[in-house]
């Protein structure tokens, strides 16, 4: 038996009035999951525990069984643990975004433009960074990542530095309330303004501003947490398992669970992602042996955040035609398979940010037929009545655990 989980983050909404009322679930061409669905175990689950914030850190440890209460320390330990960062026992690993601020004189009074930059790339980011690393205090160093996010690890901070807000859930609103603490996490509030003191001087941004581009004019720091463990997770499952995803926090979470992870070329994060490559890398990756391939495909979340209609609901028909049929049709060569498609988190176009409302999961087996529903949306899914309240356990599921 293969298993396929294809998680498609951030694609579950809340109904829109721009597509008469219906969600981008509803008003996708989506014929690979409509048609499977009619045939899968379909319900809802939650993957957000209570007391919990709803982002995909926490959301993707429950997709891959893991249970979030008793295993997570933070996001960006996570995001390290995929650059080869080795945390030792007394730093903490922190996420920096590459942002855009309006210009206000006072850093206070600046408004979140854009919390990615533009979308910056990888190589302009890279070199943004490793100018910055230079600049910063003993004790604090930074690591580049992929196209906006980040990583800065400090050695002995203090244990509680307080809330840090995460750039994408204040788009377009003045950061004024939403700075770290000054008297918990001075320094860090010192690093963001610093920062945007001088990286318009850079030629990285006087370029991007030259082409009409959103400069990144300041690191914004969140996500922070000390060295994470998790158990491995063919020692867990009994399968090996392999990870395919453009996005350094779903790559730590398959480096620390012992899982592949495989690189694709031309994989970004956004709608422009190179979606037959990872259906490519998925298929090879059961030819080579492997019995579990997680995709994460991260573009529904990116265009939530950006408040882009058209472009989630492209996303999701990009998904079902590019990936879900190319692997579920080479599945079905190599014999018998199982395949749970399921979001992290509902990103809403209204908000522009994650939501802790459960999700609508599907899991569909080549050798036997379930009840299944009409068709893959949030309301068919609720209608069926099947509800998971840790969605951790779906794993279980899908593999005929439980």
């Amino acid at each position: 038996m293969k298993y396929l989980v294809l998680l498609c983050d951030g694609m579950a909404d809340t109904p829109v009035a721009e597509l008469g009322g219906k969600t981008p679930m509803e008003v996708a061409h989506k014929e690979n999951m409509d048609t499977l669905v009619q045939e899968s175990i379909v319900g809802m689950a939650k993957t957000v525990p209570d007391g919990m914030k709803p982002g995909s850190d926490v959301a993707n440890l429950s997709a891959l069984g893991y249970d979030p209460a008793s295993c997570y320390t933070g996001r960006s330990p996570l995001e390290a643990a995929s650059i080869d960062i080795d945390l030792s026992p007394t730093e903490y690993a922190i996420r920096c975004n590459l942002v855009t601020l309006s210009d206000e004189e006072n850093y206070e009074d600046k408004t979140m433009v854009d919390y990615c930059a533009g979308d910056i790339s990888t190589e302009e980011a890279a070199q943004l960074v490793r100018w910055l690393d230079e600049k910063l205090p003993a004790g604090v160093r930074l690591y580049p990542g992929v196209s906006y996010r980040h990583c800065l690890v400090w050695d002995n901070p203090s244990d509680d530095l307080g809330e840090l807000t995460p750039p994408h859930d204040i788009s377009g609103q003045k950061v004024t309330n939403f700075l770290p603490d000054p008297q918990k996490a001075g320094l860090l509030l010192d690093l963001m303004k610093e920062s945007n003191r001088i990286l318009m001087e850079h030629p990285v941004n006087q370029a991007r501003v030259a082409a009409g581009k959103h400069p990144a004019n300041s690191i914004w720091l969140w996500g922070q947490g000390r060295k994470a463990a998790l158990t491995n997770f063919t020692e867990k499952t009994g399968l090996k398992g392999a990870v395919i995803s453009a996005v350094d926090l779903i790559k730590g979470i398959g480096v620390l669970s012992g899982m592949q992870v495989i690189e694709v070329p031309g994989a970004t994060g956004y709608i422009d992602t190179n979606f037959d490559g990872k259906a490519a890398a998925a298929i090879e990756a059961f030819k080579q042996g492997a019995d579990l391939v997680y995709v994460h495909v991260e573009a529904p979340d990116e265009c939530g955040h950006r408040g882009e209609v058209e472009n989630k609901v492209r996303s999701i028909e990009l998904i079902d035609s590019k990936i879900l049929g190319p692997v579920q049709a080479a599945l079905t060569e190599m014999g018998d398979y199982r395949i749970m498609v399921l979001p992290d988190h509902p990103t809403p176009l209204a908000i522009k940010t994650h939501s802790a409302d459960p999700v609508p999961f599907m899991i569909y087996d080549s050798t036997t037929a379930a009840p299944g529903a009409p068709v893959f949306t949030e309301k068919a899914a609720e209608q069926t009545g099947l509800y998971y309240p840790q969605a951790s356990k779906l794993m279980e599921v899908l593999t005929g655990e439980l």
